[in-house]
């Protein structure tokens, strides 16, 4: 780069990567050093500065504590946002012991230093599917979604904050965030879209992103091979988002949040998490809204069927139940290979630690003590009935263009191909009802939405919520498309979440920067905000936007322009649904 040319995101980048005391005008020696080190004039680098609006970061060990129920602990600021990153709310895996519920984390003395993420859950061979394998490079998608590669281990209960203020007086709103990766993988640092200080500071909110035990260490079902003392390991990682949800509720005073008004929001596998949660007693008043994106969950485990891979689990290990306590000391990787292996006999497909699909793999289970029963089947918990939801999905999906550079070669007649090995004579009806609704739409697109099998749920879930009539439930269908790579990715799985955060200008890879995505962001980013702060997603920059009531399913269409339609896409799904 020549010195003195300073793109905007350059500038941002290298602003953020310097840790100081004071902002660049206030400390010269600080400006003089980092321009002398990157080229670039003093006093064009302060000019950035003042341009970006980004201060430098304070980090000082007089500024920046906080007083939490285990110790003191201290952070970070920039830009008038605090941080807290790796902060424990649970004990290690060896106090309590593994496959059993946290414990409050260990007291310490003197104050902790928390500026960086804490270990993510152990993930096995590869992990969550979704960050790839080798035979899988997923390069666009690395790109647009800015993956970012952690440390694991099994003291993984850790939790991040942002905030406008400390050992305040104020009472923000609490939003609190839960990941995705299905119940097997990520975390809650795994994509630069997590980052909360936008959201914290556009928004006036607190937000709290977390790590918890996963796959075979949260959700292994041996209560009926191990017995009472593993009685609930199948939901122990749900219990650990208890426990983290009992530390927001017992410490974020001290953040300036208000602990009487938490929002839950999750997308993917963190949706199904915030679906669950709606299930569980112990969860109750620990949370007062769901946001679930992406991942309308209506059923979990059935005990019998998730305990098949408990005894299978077992039997690998060729362990009895009066030697099963041998699983608190045996290598990691010797249970993963066993929960591989049992998985595979089961009919996993054995990519994540302990296999994925409906009827084998690790998540939650109806045990009758954690969760009592099916979180939205038959019908909404009452458990969580005066919990305001907002329930949605995005346009296209798992079915999208990204790392898919042929996807814009299909046909009309390779799609009416398709369609008429799935559906039959409704081919042509199904085709030409999503082209009158998204008359836009090439035929790649119209398969695309076709196959997105996480819409249905979604709205199944808003209706059975809507008529408890004991709180409302929004539903939106984000449908932007972004213009990086000739617009090939489209709407697809997890692009929405810098949008949530207000993050376009940070994860520009996705956005692109444009003015259209930074205003869609601040325009989805605001109803979030809105929902968490009353219930109601409504603000001054959408239309009308209306609760599911009296058969009607208003859905707010976030787009370059913003409308709501109602139920789209049912006649396709009728005609799809009747087989």
């Amino acid at each position: 780069m020549e010195q003195d040319q300073l793109s905007s995101p350059d500038r941002r980048n290298l602003l953020r990567t310097v840790t100081a005391v004071a902002t660049a005008a206030a400390a010269p020696s600080v400006t003089n050093a980092v321009a002398q080190a990157q080229s670039i004039s003093p006093a064009n680098l302060a000019a950035a500065a003042k341009a970006s609006s980004v201060n430098l970061v304070v980090a000082a060990s007089s500024k920046g504590v906080v007083e939490t129920t285990a110790g003191k602990i201290r952070g970070s600021s920039r830009n008038g946002i605090h941080s807290f990153r790796g902060v424990p709310y649970g004990a290690p895996a060896w106090g309590p012991g593994r496959f059993v519920p946290a414990t409050k984390p260990v007291p310490w003395a003197g104050v902790r230093s928390s500026l960086s993420f804490g270990p993510i859950c152990p993930q096995g061979n590869g992990g969550n599917p979704a960050q790839g394998d080798n035979s899988t490079p997923m390069d666009e998608d690395r790109f647009l979604l800015y993956r970012i590669t952690e440390r694991q281990a099994e003291d993984c209960l850790r939790l991040n904050v942002w905030t406008p203020e400390i050992n305040g007086s104020r009472k923000r709103p609490v939003m609190v965030w839960l990941h995705g990766g299905g119940f097997t993988g990520h975390s809650g640092g795994g994509l630069l879209a997590y980052d909360g200080h936008n959201l914290a500071q556009r928004g006036d909110v607190v937000v709290v992103t977390n790590n918890h035990r996963l796959n075979m260490l949260g959700y292994l079902n041996l209560a009926d091979a191990g017995g009472e003392k593993y009685a609930v390991s199948g939901n122990v990682g749900m219990l650990d988002i208890v426990v983290m949800l009992e530390w927001v509720r017992d410490n974020v005073s001290n953040f300036g949040g208000d602990p009487g008004n938490v929002t839950v929001f999750g997308q993917s596998g963190g949706g199904g998490k915030v679906s669950t949660l709606m299930a569980m007693p112990a969860a109750k008043g620990l949370f007062h809204r769901a946001v679930v994106q992406s991942g309308s969950t209506l059923r979990v485990a059935d005990f019998e069927e998730s305990a098949k891979l408990g005894h299978a689990f077992l039997a690998e290990l060729n362990l009895s139940k009066s030697a099963i306590d041998k699983i608190q000391t045996m290598p990691l990787d010797v249970l993963y290979t066993a929960s591989r292996a049992a998985a595979a006999k089961l009919g996993g497909d054995g990519r994540a630690p302990g296999g994925r699909g409906a009827a084998v793999g690790f998540r939650p289970v109806v045990d009758g003590k954690v969760v009592l029963a099916h979180p939205f089947d038959p019908a909404a918990p009452a458990t969580s009935a005066h919990v305001p939801m907002l329930i949605g999905t995005n346009l296209n999906e798992f079915i999208h263009g990204v790392d898919q550079p042929g996807a814009d070669t299909l046909t009309n007649e390779e799609l009416l191909k398709r369609f008429t090995s799935q559906y039959g004579s409704k081919a042509q009806a199904i085709a030409d009802s999503l082209r009158l609704e998204y008359p836009w739409a090439k035929p790649f697109d119209i398969f695309s939405i076709a196959g997105n099998r996480v819409r249905e749920p979604a709205a199944t879930q808003a209706r059975r919520k809507a008529a408890m009539g004991a709180a409302p439930a929004y539903v939106y269908l984000f449908g932007w498309q972004t213009p990086m790579l000739d617009g090939r990715p489209r709407a697809f799985h997890s692009c929405e979440i810098s949008f949530v955060f207000n993050n376009a200008d940070l994860c520009v890879n996705y956005s692109g920067g444009t003015p259209e995505a930074l205003a869609l962001s601040q325009k989805v980013s605001q109803a979030w905000v809105s929902f968490a702060r009353t219930g109601n997603p409504n603000h001054s920059g959408l239309p009308k936007w209306a609760p599911v009531s009296d058969g009607k399913l208003p859905v707010m269409y976030f787009d370059n322009t913003c409308v709501v339609k109602n139920d789209p896409e049912s006649e396709a799904r009728k005609l799809m649904a009747a087989g």
